[in-house]
């Protein structure tokens, strides 16, 4: 099964995907006392230590596919020449970090080296620009990159599905393997100049998606952040993918994922929610996601553009010179710029349709308007980009036949590298820009746009233009890109309609100059104050907001291969060991035991609420010990309870919160006094019910004190939705009423106010108390969040004066999630472990056992 599922490729990384190991040719930095040998291999540096380093210079980690560096080989000596990429992103985000932070790159180079060079060019590296190369074996490159993440993950983050085989690649788990072993590599080569303690790391894209599981098994408290650049796809396409659960356990073991869009957020954790089952809340302005323990923060900010870069590109000699040769070219013409990589998802085509049409609607406008279709080159090869091409070269020929002339080309197409200079003179000159994506991750086209329209005061000068002279610009921007939602004051359009897309460039170019100018200066002030430098000191700040409570709770690994996962809890809590309970079970004399029913005594996922016999069997064990009360304490019905464990004739019952309680089946039913009016019920009824007719797979349950509303078989985010909503709608109707609404797992419950189960915890300790069999011995299991109140009821008896002595609590919830309970065990199944333990201690010992016991000890 593992194989097939590659669900513990983690652990047989050495074997089953074959990954090298990364040869240590950079020295471990020390970063704690000791020697260095002791922190590699067996002996290496436990994260989770609580050595930390002294007068540690803060450092910062970034990890990417690719090093911000430009390769070249010196053609005289043979030697490799390296210099920074300054248009790298990871480059330019360092403006956003402290000047005194290291700042340490990890990632590949865009060429290949030799073996016999690696070492001597990673040093060098390491020296002059502190990046740690990778250097992945090509056919691994090849796999991982070109195949993997360009022809597997690329096209279905973009909504590609690969329905037949020349429409994309089918999905190869001889990719995914790669995929694996190249993000293990990358894992190796963080982990060999990480100081845990310390260091932030901070993954980028796509590409790197499984490496946090790498991470965070070697150190469980390694403070790390994920950037996704890309869109995020929804749950509908991205639950196709095979390996989808894997990947999703690898972001979350992240602290931070950000994401440019709510749009991308929302997807993801629709997919959280669909495939493992995990909500989401929001946490004081901040969206978190709670993963056995530990809280997974969601980020959503647009990453900007440098601002510094793009202005000294415009104050060049050879920009303004530029910008005057293409002013004069296309004197008396609106200019419309369009600037997109030749990709089967930038829309090149449909944006050529659009002019088209703009051209027959509006035959005013031949020889006045002109697009410049500036096209990158291809990021990525195939039959798709291929086909692309062939199709906007033949539009644009059709467009400028039918309405071009020896004088004038409505369409002018740019197909070649264009230097930095000459793309911001395009800019600063063009009257719109459009940017018609189907999809895509950000797109920062419009940003370079707006900056450029608004020139510098040197370009001012240099084009004898007044400082003080109106700026403007339109901008036409596909509604399903990541720039979309923060250019509020662009026109927004579904690229797929062409007629719309037509209409919109019609008003670009014939808007009032006053409006063009107030949606440029909207624009302007959102991308100067949102620059690349905002954005790294944004995501830093909330990634060290989430990681700053790490050394607060325990935390342990598991979990097999990509599964693996750290559990976080509080130092106190810890699973409660059968052997230490039954010690202190056996040395008391009165004993209160407080059950929950559905999650405790049965399986939440069981169908037959019914209690096995073997259940039955122990509590009855229990029961008939006499140092023993026994309740079993329900939001159940009392019907259902009496009928399920009818067998059992001692146990006592608290149904419906304790709204009904008898002591044993002899016993008749004690009603609360907290509310005997229940009118409430004919307001909540009617709104439960149109709840229940619009949401499928929902259903009312009908108590005597209360009413229920499940919504566990309806779709998860639907009916999560209709819950919170209905939980909204309850509470302004009851605002009068004596009930109140909670919310629990996929319920939404309605009953009197002041009832909950540690109400009766409370009553019934109180009772034995008063009747001279105050407890020396209180355990308390539930698995529900309204056990809480029973945990915290327990708790407070420690304190309670009226007992003669501090009994022995035991408060243990069901499942490793944060809880008031100090205790906890893993399911059902061990609670019913446990009870088997207890109730073997309560059978007396037969007779003869018993003497053998008696004289054993008299002779000790």
């Amino acid at each position: 099964m593992a194989s097939r599922s590659y669900a513990n490729l983690l652990d047989l990384a050495g074997d089953l995907l074959d990954i090298p190991h990364t040869p240590r040719t950079i020295p471990r930095i020390m970063t704690v006392p000791g020697v260095i040998s002791d922190l590699d291999g067996s002996g290496r540096y436990d994260g989770d230590s609580d050595v930390s380093s002294s007068g540690y210079r803060e450092r910062k980690i970034l990890v990417a596919n690719m090093l911000p560096l430009q390769a070249k080989r010196d053609i005289d000596t043979g030697k490799w020449c390296f210099s920074l990429d300054e248009d790298s992103i990871l480059l330019q985000l360092k403006d956003g970090l402290s000047s005194d932070t290291e700042v340490i790159y990890v990632g590949s180079l865009k060429v290949e080296i030799d073996a016999h060079e690696q070492e001597v060019v990673a040093q060098k590296l390491l020296e002059d620009f502190n990046c740690i190369p990778t250097f992945l074996p090509h056919d691994l490159m090849k796999n991982f990159y070109l195949g993997f993440c360009k022809q597997q993950l690329w096209p279905l983050f973009h909504y590609m599905l690969p329905m037949f085989p020349d429409h994309g690649e089918r999905f190869d788990r001889t990719l995914w393997k790669a995929y694996v072993s190249a993000n293990k590599i990358f894992a190796d080569k963080v982990m060999e100049i990480i100081n845990p303690d310390d260091d932030f790391v901070w993954v980028h894209d796509y590409h790197l998606m499984v490496l946090p599981t790498f991470l965070r098994k070697q150190y469980n408290r390694v403070k790390l952040g994920f950037f996704l650049h890309s869109p995020f796809p929804s749950s509908e396409i991205y639950r196709t993918l095979p390996v989808r659960d894997e990947i999703l356990r690898g972001l979350l073991n992240t602290d931070l994922i950000g994401f440019h869009t709510f749009d991308y957020a929302r997807h993801f954790l629709s997919c959280c929610k669909r495939m493992l089952g995990l909500d989401y809340e929001s946490k004081r302005g901040h969206i978190g996601l709670d993963y056995f323990g530990r809280t997974i923060f969601i980020k959503i900010l647009p990453v900007g553009i440098h601002m510094g870069r793009l202005e000294s590109v415009l104050n060049l000699q050879s920009t303004t010179a530029k910008l005057k040769e293409i002013q004069e070219e296309f004197k008396g013409r609106k200019v419309i710029l369009g600037v997109d990589d030749m990709d089967i998802f930038k829309g090149i085509s449909l944006k050529l349709l659009a002019v088209e049409q703009l051209l027959e609607q509006n035959q005013d406008l031949k020889g006045k308007v002109v697009l410049i279709q500036i096209v990158n080159p291809a990021r990525s090869s195939g039959k798709g980009v291929q086909e692309a091409k062939r199709e906007t070269y033949s539009i644009a020929q059709r467009i400028n036949d039918t309405y071009g002339s020896n004088h004038y080309q409505p369409v002018i197409l740019i197909d070649r590298p264009v230097p930095r200079f000459e793309k911001s003179a395009y800019y600063a000159v063009a009257e719109c820009c459009i940017v018609n994506a189907v999809r895509d991750g950000m797109n920062l086209v419009p940003y370079k746009y707006i900056v450029c329209r608004q020139g510098t005061a040197q370009m001012d000068k240099a084009l004898s233009r007044k400082s003080d002279s109106p700026r403007t610009s339109t901008i036409v921007v596909s509604e399903f890109i990541g720039c979309s939602p923060s250019l509020s004051g662009a026109i927004r359009v579904n690229p797929w309609n062409i007629n719309s897309v037509a209409d919109a460039l019609y008003s670009a170019v014939t808007m009032h100059d006053s409006e063009k100018q107030l949606r440029h200066e909207k624009h302007y002030r959102y991308i100067s104050s949102h620059d690349v430098a905002y954005w790294a000191r944004s995501f830093m700040q909330d990634l060290e907001r989430a990681c700053k409570d790490h050394y607060t709770k325990r935390c342990w690994g598991m979990g097999l291969g990509l599964g693996f996962r750290v559990v976080s809890l509080s130092p106190g809590f810890r699973k409660l060991s059968v052997d230490h309970i039954v010690s202190a079970y056996k040395r008391t004399g009165k004993r209160a035991i407080f059950l929950d029913y559905d999650g405790t005594i049965v399986s939440k996922s069981s169908i037959n609420k019914t209690p096995s016999p073997e259940a039955i069997s122990v509590l009855n064990d229990m029961c008939n010990d006499p140092k023993n009360t026994v309740f079993i304490v329900s939001g159940r019905a009392r019907d259902s309870l009496s009928n399920w464990l009818t067998s059992c004739k001692m146990i006592g019952l608290a149904a419906e919160h304790g709204y009904f309680l008898r002591w044993n089946k002899d016993s008749e039913w004690e009603t609360s006094q907290l509310s005997s009016d229940f009118d409430w019920k004919k307001i909540v009824e009617p709104v439960m019910k149109l709840y229940t007719e619009a949401t499928d797979g929902s259903y009312i349950e009908t108590k005597e004190s209360a009413l229920v509303w499940h919504h566990q078989d309806a779709d998860p985010d639907f009916g999560s939705c209709q819950a919170k909503e209905l939980l909204n709608h309850l509470e302004s109707v009851l605002a009068n009423e004596p009930a109140v609404v909670t919310r629990g797992q996929h319920i939404v419950e309605v009953k009197p106010q002041g009832l909950n189960k540690g109400l009766v915890a409370e009553k019934i300790l109180s009772t034995m108390v008063n009747s001279g069999n105050a407890p020396d011995f209180v355990m308390c299991v539930g698995d529900d969040i309204s056990d809480e109140d029973m945990f915290e009821s327990i708790l407070r008896t420690v304190s309670c004066p009226s007992l003669p002595v501090v009994p022995e609590i035991f408060a243990c919830t069901v499942g490793q999630k944060p809880s008031k309970a100090k205790y906890y065990l893993d399911d059902s199944a061990d609670v019913m472990k446990l009870l088997q333990g207890l109730g073997g201690s309560s059978k007396p010992k037969p007779r003869h056992l018993a003497q053998f016991q008696v004289s054993f000890e008299s002779t000790v």
